[in-house]
């Protein structure tokens, strides 16, 4: 439930309203705009009277929220919410597009990539220290190694980093990381959730392989809830009977998600489908389709990295998939 408040309430009447819905055992959310005050109510709202809150002269309004996420939810936060992560904004108009390798591998590739992707005008440098592999064998990443390369890497361009988090075991390595990735395995891994809703940093939440859509705000809800409104939300591609590519991109969900919350949605082309030509339309795809961002796999020899090297594209690709997105930013006024 959202209770709106006429504009220039006074502190008094408002504060008996605060003690009234807390003496029914529930918790008050507020949300200060530009030209409302609103008032997100979490818990059993049934034992609230609608009538009588509505009959006071300082509620404008009273809604039920039929979904299960509140906080994330458009009803509740009608302002698009705009992230920031040092000097980067994202939502709301403020595109910005996360680029680097799968996996760390040296000081030298991290570094070099950077710069590239800098140059061409990526925002965040994305770039896996820890790896969860479907096969044992495969290559699990430098792990902490690899978190303090992508350190360098940020003293050489400036640019913040972007890595993942797989298990909460690691997460004190994680201390001087911007954002925190959690990857589409661990989309509905419930207690790493609730953790980062303790923490102040930035979550980009990827959406699970067979997630639907409210499964998906959901776990953003459970990060919200522990007092974290720090999210972005990332679509990688789902899993479908097509095995023409290694996933299916649901461009659709970024317009369906516009609608449903205000959080910051960003597309991530690479893993979506597996293929680095298919990179670049569907990149031009997610910017018309309305997302707020893009996360883009760049290596600079694909053909000889340890980790997903069919999706990765080239600094030379990255360069002119850069120059279509900024035309069509540019086109749309962003």
């Amino acid at each position: 439930m959202i209770v709106i408040l006429k504009q220039n309430a006074p502190q008094q009447k408002v504060d008996e309203l605060y003690e009234l819905i807390r003496s029914k055992g529930l918790d008050i959310h507020t949300v200060e705009g530009e030209q409302d005050t609103v008032l997100g109510l979490i818990g059993d709202t049934f034992q609230l009277d609608i009538e009588r809150l509505n009959q006071l002269d300082i509620v404008s309004a009273v809604r039920r929220i039929s979904e299960p996420y509140k906080l994330v939810n458009r009803k509740f936060h009608n302002e698009n919410s705009v992230i920031t992560v040092e000097n980067t904004a994202v939502g709301d108009g403020k595109f910005a597009v996360i680029a680097g390798p799968c996996s760390v591998e040296t000081e030298e590739q991290i570094i070099e990539v950077a710069k590239r992707v800098k140059a061409a005008g990526a925002t965040m440098l994305r770039g896996g220290a820890f790896k969860p592999r479907t096969s044992p064998y495969a290559f699990r990443g430098l792990k902490a190694e690899g978190i303090e390369l992508l350190l360098e890497a940020k003293k050489a361009t400036g640019l913040p980093i972007v890595t993942e988090l797989t298990s909460l075991s690691h997460i004190d390595l994680f201390n001087d990381v911007d954002v925190i990735q959690v990857g589409a395995r661990n989309m509905q891994n419930f207690d790493m959730l609730l953790e980062l809703g303790k923490c102040d940093k930035t979550i980009l939440l990827k959406r699970g392989l067979s997630s639907t859509i409210q499964e998906w705000l959901m776990s953003a809800e459970y990060i919200a809830a522990g007092g974290n409104n720090n999210i972005i939300l990332c679509e990688r591609g789902i899993r479908t009977y097509e095995t023409a590519t290694r996933n299916t991109l649901d461009i659709s969900c970024v317009p369906v998600l516009k609608e449903k919350t205000h959080l910051p949605v960003i597309v991530d082309p690479s893993h979506a489908t597996g293929y680095s030509s298919l990179v670049r339309p569907m990149s031009k795809a997610a910017v018309v389709a309305g997302a707020d961002g893009l996360m883009i796999e760049v290596h600079n020899h694909p053909e000889k990295a340890l980790c997903d090297g069919a999706q990765s594209v080239t600094p030379d690709q990255f360069d002119e998939i850069m120059a279509d997105v900024k035309r069509l930013c540019q086109s749309e006024g962003r």
